[in-house]
């Protein structure tokens, strides 16, 4: 069994282990499954009901992407948790001989972009849920408007969390011009996906309060 698919108790003892994984990774996985499914949530609340009936159709596009954007991030716990043993592999390789220095450094490049590509898939989910969200929170029922703004809450989370996996593993690269591709990739989707997730949650409170 997968840890996206153990009990909640269950996977939040294991987090809290000395155990290599699950880790920020595999929890910023969670919480952005958890903020497209709050969402998700909202679009099940808005469809069949007559005062949203205009939207209705759209609600149902919503929910279908939404429907994958959730299996998605819960698939990239599992992946991962596959990278990181790899890489926490290459961390304990010899390095006595200058033959054993040359192969741990070509190892380590391997595992380095392997272990970097899940968080920044993580990232790209989260921003097209955010995207969703965006959707949600302006058009979606106004009796579940609260948990669009939870779910934006959590997505920005996964999001900044995903970020620092990824760039954990650029600052140990040799291959600096890839890691700053990275980098600045990283630094793109923050910059502009905070924003929008602080600014449905925003409106959000502004409507509550």
């Amino acid at each position: 069994m997968g840890f996206s698919e153990v009990p909640c108790n269950e996977f939040v003892e294991v987090l809290g282990s000395k155990a290599p994984v699950p880790g920020g990774g595999g929890a910023s996985a969670l919480v952005g499954a958890v903020g497209m499914a709050l969402g998700n949530m909202v679009g099940s609340l808005t469809v069949g009901k007559k005062k949203y009936a205009d939207v209705e159709a759209e609600m149902y596009e919503l929910k279908a992407k939404s429907d994958q954007l959730q299996k998605d991030l819960l698939r990239l716990i599992e992946r991962d948790a596959e990278v990181f043993e790899p890489l926490s592999k290459a961390y304990g390789m010899p390095r006595e001989t200058e033959a054993d220095k040359a192969e741990k450094a070509r190892v380590m490049e391997i595992v380095l972009k392997d272990a970097c590509s899940v968080p920044m898939e993580i990232m790209e989910k989260c921003c097209e849920a955010i995207d969703l969200l965006v959707e949600f929170g302006a058009k979606g029922s106004a009796l579940a408007i609260s948990d669009a703004g939870v779910g934006a809450a959590c997505c920005k989370a996964a999001l900044k969390g995903a970020s620092l996996n990824v760039y954990i593993n650029t600052k140990s690269m040799a291959n600096k011009e890839y890691a700053k591709q990275l980098n600045a990739k990283c630094d793109g989707m923050l910059e502009k996906y905070t924003k929008i997730a602080d600014e449905v949650f925003e409106s959000v409170l502004a409507r509550l309060k």
